[in-house]
């Protein structure tokens, strides 16, 4: 090696390094594993990348549907329309407004709403002396008329909240002018009616009834047979410095009252249901279940109030399905009393 010139030592020492080249080549070459292929996602705009070892999803994959946690229960009933029957109109004069219906009944009790008109607090706002009663009075019965009713099977019911409001008793004076006869209720009363309009027969024995009015919240239900009401506070309790807690422990309290057997379904009516019904209604269907009161937001005080009122009852019951009807009011009861 010491003869040789630079370039042969260089070349002997190239073929020495090649031949152990390609000895481990052939010695462990097949046991190496393959090298990874390296794939590059581009992250949606304002998404971080997936840390390292984590699934990255492709770029174009459209994310899954967010889904509910608690589906609200299906309710498939149909009730019976009346045959031939009568028609006949009632007015509710409640603590905010006017709600009246048009409503055909035969005499098997069955009933089928011809025509409604909910909350008119602008007649009552616009009462302000005798003449304005009289004449907006007569403005609303003349709708009626219209509608077919005749004069005598027109009736005007006063809830138990109303009775508490002012005015209300100027508008009765005024009816009492014009020949007409104001049936007034007491909660229970109204408890009682509301159960005899809103309960379908087939669910008698495994149902319940909740009213949220404004002035009160009646909860009904059947106790072998006879009708059972008891009251507790109404969506407005917020403008008489009244706080939730108490207003939530007193209306669980009252709903704990309700048969365990007949905690399956709850029918409500009254005007917090009405707009919590109005976000999940399915076309014009007569029944609509509502979401449990999680779901909702709303915004105002007396829908605030009327919603702790909602999540009471469902707590103290333990009751999954409730049946807003869009139809049924306690003043339909009412006219359920009535001969035929």
């Amino acid at each position: 090696m010491q003869n040789l010139t630079v370039a042969g030592r260089l070349l002997i020492t190239a073929i020495v390094l090649l031949g152990i080249y390609f000895g481990i080549r052939y010695f462990v070459g097949d046991r190496m594993p393959a090298p990874a292929t390296a794939t590059t996602t581009t992250a949606p705009s304002g998404t971080s990348s997936a840390a390292s070892g984590e699934a990255v999803a492709p770029a174009n994959t459209t994310p899954p549907a967010a889904t509910s946690t608690s589906e609200r229960v299906p309710f498939t009933y149909t009730a019976p329309e009346p045959t031939g029957g009568r028609l006949r109109g009632v007015v509710e004069l409640g603590a905010s407004g006017f709600n009246s219906f048009v409503v055909r009944t035969d005499a098997q009790h069955n009933w089928k709403l011809e025509k409604a008109e909910f909350g008119n607090s602008l007649v009552l706002e616009n009462m302000a002396t005798d003449d304005d009663v009289r004449s907006g009075l007569k403005s609303y019965i003349g709708k009626m008329l219209d509608n077919g009713v005749a004069g005598r099977d027109i009736h005007f019911v006063v809830s138990s909240g109303a009775l508490k409001a002012p005015g209300t008793q100027k508008i009765i004076k005024q009816l009492a002018k014009l020949k007409y006869v104001v049936n007034t209720v007491t909660p229970e009363k109204e408890g009682v009616l509301g159960l005899r309009s809103v309960l379908p027969p087939a669910y008698a024995n495994k149902a319940f009834v909740v009213d949220i009015g404004s002035g009160n919240t009646k909860i009904s239900w059947l106790a072998d047979g006879a009708p059972k009401s008891v009251e507790t506070y109404g969506a407005k309790y917020f403008g008489q410095n009244i706080d939730d807690a108490t207003v939530a422990a007193d209306v669980k309290a009252k709903a704990e009252q309700v048969p365990a057997g007949l905690r399956q379904t709850c029918f409500i009516i009254g005007g917090v249901p009405f707009e919590m019904a109005k976000k999940v209604r399915q076309g014009k269907e007569r029944y609509t279940v509502l979401d449990a009161a999680s779901a909702y937001q709303l915004d105002n005080a007396k829908g605030k109030a009327g919603l702790n009122i909602y999540r009471s009852v469902a707590e103290a019951t333990g009751c999954k399905q409730f049946v807003f009807d869009w139809d049924a009011n306690f003043t339909i009861g009412y006219l359920l009393t009535l001969p035929q």
